[in-house]
């Protein structure tokens, strides 16, 4: 299983830095997934690791061996692209044996290697199909054959199912980490849905302008991230404004909002300073209603309510002039005025950023 590490990686198109000192590690045997927005250089960092674009400077080992100088034939990955690209006029059985059939394996071997991967990944009773008379998630699964079919220990998927239907890209996802697992590779997984990411990674890399924000398990980087522009970009969240009023006790605040609105919040991770101004980023699903005035609860009023299967979704006016949004199974109407309470386990507090709330949340 290859180990492939990335040392001051940068690349530059001219002016534009689509990398910047990039450092990574990802481990033998790990699924691991890269996030960010788009242009952020998620696709320069996967052509780098291949071959496909030289950096400008910085080191790639796999298996610590430098590739730099090695042609794309030689660094021994294979890959899984978003547009499908089978081949029209083969067979399903043929598309999944072209690895083996251009490498020149005798007919036999062919034939196995492309019989093993089709039983993997289920598509052994369609083999003698053609691609037009596939579903779209049987021409993915194909895909994945021919890749796996190479016997590559990298792994390389750039958003492998995003064109897939929903039910499909969930089914697909669980199967691609199964069979990563299963045969003990180590997968780049390139993507823009967080959820994908989320469900079947080992760590998260997240990505903004070329650069690395922060790297993590998916659990860490959703629940306990630490910057705002993670807490933003994975998953969803409120974002409130506000200043350290006074410092009660060890981890425990009162935070002064807009319109004089004030919270008590006790047991918060962080150090911060009285008078110092920050920003409370929370979940919308940690959020709890209560009907009356509490020192740790904010009022504000219900714009707005959308059903959302297993939840409603609200849009809440606060009297701190913020608009949030809560996900509840709280039964509330339009127009109505409530409290809502936070979780000081589930709140985070981040010190204001030097440019601006909106700069550091900003996907460009």
């Amino acid at each position: 299983m290859p180990n492939v590490q990335l040392k001051g990686v940068s690349k530059y198109f001219g002016r534009i830095k689509a990398l910047e000192e990039v450092d990574l590690e990802i481990k033998n045997g790990e699924y691991i997934s890269i996030l960010g927005p788009s242009g952020c250089g998620k696709t320069t960092l996967i052509n780098c690791i291949t071959g496909i674009v030289e950096p400008t400077h910085g080191t790639i080992l796999i298996d610590e061996k430098n590739v730099e100088n090695l042609p794309i034939e030689r660094r021994d990955f294979a890959m899984v692209f978003q547009s499908i690209a089978l081949f029209p006029h083969m067979t399903v059985e043929q598309n999944a044996a072209y690895g083996p059939f251009v490498k020149d394996e005798p007919k036999q071997t062919q034939e196995e290697i492309s019989k093993e991967m089709l039983r993997l990944v289920d598509l052994l009773e369609q083999k003698q199909l053609r691609p037009r008379s596939l579903s779209g998630g049987a021409k993915q699964k194909t895909a994945v054959a021919r890749a796996l079919a190479n016997k590559q220990k990298l792994l390389i998927l750039d958003e492998p199912i995003s064109a897939l239907d929903y039910k499909v890209r969930v089914s697909l996802r669980y199967e691609l980490r199964k069979l990563v697992k299963k045969l003990g590779l180590t997968a780049i997984h390139i993507t823009h849905d967080q959820e994908e990411a989320l469900s079947i990674s080992d760590r998260l890399v997240i990505l903004r302008a070329g650069q690395i924000i922060e790297i993590g398990s998916p659990q860490q980087l959703y629940e306990r991230p630490q910057t705002l522009f993670s807490m933003n970009f994975v998953g969803e969240s409120n974002f409130l404004e506000g200043m350290i009023k006074q410092k009660l006790a060890q981890d425990s605040y009162r935070i002064e909002f807009r319109n004089h609105q004030y919270i008590d919040l006790q047991g918060l991770k962080g150090d911060f300073d009285q008078g110092e101004s920050i920003v409370l980023a929370f979940r919308p699903e940690t959020v709890n209603f209560c009907s009356q005035e509490e020192d740790d609860a904010l009022s504000g009023t219900i714009l707005r309510k959308r059903f959302s299967g297993g939840y409603i979704r609200y849009e809440m006016e606060l009297l701190t002039d913020d608009l949030i949004i809560v996900d509840s199974r709280t039964l509330l109407d339009e127009k109505e005025k409530i409290f809502i309470q936070l979780d000081p386990q589930k709140v985070q507090l981040f010190a204001s950023p030097e440019f601006g709330l909106l700069e550091a949340l900003s996907l460009e």
